[in-house]
């Protein structure tokens, strides 16, 4: 990268060492101690590290698997030790390393639909705890779901919102959206009685009935 080897004396090299940094490697054979050289004008990263980077990819990959299926970050680091690391992980680097999910989900709930059709849609609705708004307030909020299943019966997940209630004007809103995607073919929707839906599921219909009429 200068140009030139240890001491050599030559007009053409292009900086100077600087010493060097201790860098602690993660990896799921355990910890490995570096000594990344430094430069004095610029920066220098082995290939073996991204910048600001201190696990490979696939320790990166089983914390976030963790994190999706809603483990601690606390229980994080106790199974990042367990892998091998004697360091293990702090909630800070958790919580960063997982920021790098958000763009992934997002292009994925924002996919166009117009590729396939779907005949049947099944829309539901649940409340989970989350964060609200800049304040960050943990505060129980609607996560409405929509479910498709196509011509040849597969199911697939066609979109997911977060927001403050099950409102008409919410639920509008995901309509709205999910056919500005493409949605088309739609001849049944099923659903529950939840607030801003007119319709009934069929099969909760039947079993009412069938609780009243032999």
């Amino acid at each position: 990268m200068l140009g030139a080897d240890r001491h050599e004396r030559t007009d053409e090299r292009l900086g100077y060492r600087n010493g060097s940094r201790p860098r602690l490697l993660t990896t799921q054979v355990g910890d490995i101690p570096l000594s990344i050289p430094k430069l004095s004008s610029g920066s220098f990263s082995p290939t073996i590290l991204e910048p600001r980077r201190r696990i490979d990819q696939a320790l990166y990959a089983v914390i976030m698997e963790a994190w999706v299926k809603g483990i601690s970050t606390r229980k994080v680091d106790a199974l990042v030790a367990a892998i091998g690391s004697q360091a293990g992980i702090s909630r800070s680097e958790v919580s960063r390393i997982c920021q790098g999910l958000d763009g992934q989900i997002q292009a994925f709930l924002e996919r166009p639909l117009d590729g396939a059709r779907y005949p049947y849609l099944y829309l539901d609705a649940t409340y989970l705890h989350g964060r609200r708004g800049k304040t960050l307030q943990v505060c129980s909020r609607a996560v409405v779901v929509a479910m498709g299943v196509n011509a040849d019966g597969r199911r697939e997940l066609l979109g997911l919102k977060v927001g403050d209630s099950e409102s008409e004007p919410f639920w509008r809103e995901f309509l709205a959206s999910l056919k500005q995607r493409g949605l088309t073919g739609v001849r049944l929707v099923v659903s529950d009685a939840h607030v801003g839906l007119d319709q009934r599921c069929r099969v909760h219909f039947a079993r009412n009935l069938l609780q009243t009429v032999p």
